[in-house]
């Protein structure tokens, strides 16, 4: 049965979360290297950093990080967290490929924003990858996401932004 929940407070899950958006990340960028060579290499990039103290970086910055299971298996990820003011940022929105299509990453994204909502923020930004993520750009864009000026220095090539 899939659910959608709050992430446990207890670093072992985080690493499961952590995994999950590594092996999506290998498949949609088509990593060359095997899963384990390619995670070794951006952990030691500090890659996904923020996921190293989910309670500092999300629930203690006006955030939330969300997974989803089946049958208590993560297969998904999704998290809210403050930029400044009534503006908060959708961080770690994946889903294992083999999940795809079934209409649970709009399950997600709509647990993001409802979460959102309730804490008062008025707009959420993201930023993609325009090419190596085109669906998941145009999903947001169906969303209502529209573009604009980056504001990070991230690597990414696209910001985002929708009311809220």
């Amino acid at each position: 049965m899939i659910e959608i929940r709050r992430i446990r407070f207890a670093p072992t899950e985080w690493l499961v979360a952590k995994r999950v958006v590594y092996r999506v990340a290998h498949s949609i960028f088509n990593e060359q290297r095997p899963l384990e060579e390619s995670i070794a290499y951006y952990e030691s990039q500090h890659e996904l950093k923020d996921m190293d103290d989910i309670q500092k970086s999300y629930f203690e910055n006006g955030g939330i990080f969300l997974v989803m299971t089946d049958n208590d298996q993560i297969i998904g990820t999704g998290a809210i967290r403050q930029l400044e003011g009534d503006i908060c940022e959708l961080k770690r929105l994946w889903l294992l490929t083999e999940y795809h299509g079934q209409g649970l990453g709009y399950r997600m994204l709509q647990a993001c924003l409802a979460f959102a909502r309730e804490q008062g923020y008025k707009r959420i930004r993201l930023e993609t990858e325009r090419e190596a993520q085109a669906r998941a750009y145009s999903f947001y864009k169906q969303i209502g996401f529209y573009d604009i000026p980056h504001y990070t220095n991230e690597n990414d090539d696209v910001a985002l932004e929708m009311e809220l």
